[in-house]
């Protein structure tokens, strides 16, 4: 299960899976911890330590899920490992200072929110969009489309076959080309549409 190699649809489908997840651990490591009242009006340093050690190791579990779903990606597309990793260390070090945030944040000064947390966060995510878009190895594969989706009965094979065959038949038969029409003698006509062309 967590060795197999996935495709576009599967990977966007995980990743938007393992992030609902996330908020959803962070909310709860939040409420049982100190709860949203106790990390307002707290104040930053020690009395948020046993918060922030909690959501630490809970985002660094995300990260080896979310770094599992992204080698399963890139095993798929033979994507470049240096983007993979970069994204894992990514993920590890925003995991770091997102705990290290609630740590020292004070809600009552908007100056001590740090900006760089944002900027690392847009690297993480155009990393994501790299692996998300890079194309298959082996081209698309119908099958795995087919079976994220349930649809009634089987993908019809023969469909397009028969069309291709049956547009075959009409030129097996040799057709003969018409002789090309003379050209008027001097400069050819311009074309277009109408008179005057375009």
């Amino acid at each position: 299960m967590f060795t197999s190699s996935i495709g576009r649809l599967r990977f966007f489908l995980y990743s938007i899976a393992a992030m609902v997840a996330e908020i959803v651990a962070i909310v709860v490591c939040i409420a049982g911890t100190i709860g949203f009242a106790g990390l307002i009006n707290s104040t930053p340093g020690p009395s948020r330590q046993g918060m922030a050690g909690v959501i630490l190791v809970m985002s660094l579990v995300f990260v080896l899920l979310r770094g599992n779903i992204a080698w399963r990606r890139s095993r798929d597309a033979n994507g470049r490992s240096w983007i993979l990793w970069a994204y894992i260390v990514f993920s590890a070090i925003y995991a770091v200072l997102q705990a290290g945030t609630l740590l020292v944040i004070d809600f009552g000064n908007p100056d001590s929110v740090p900006g760089g947390l944002n900027l690392l966060g847009l690297s993480i995510f155009g990393l994501w969009i790299t692996i998300l878009v890079a194309k298959p190895a082996g081209g698309v594969d119908i099958n795995e489309l087919t079976s994220v989706f349930d649809f009634d009965g089987a993908v019809p094979a023969s469909a397009g076959g028969g069309r291709m065959a049956t547009s075959a038949a009409p030129n097996a038969t040799p057709a003969t080309r018409s002789a090309p029409v003379a050209q008027p003698i001097g400069r050819p006509r311009p074309a277009g549409f109408g008179k005057r062309g375009l």
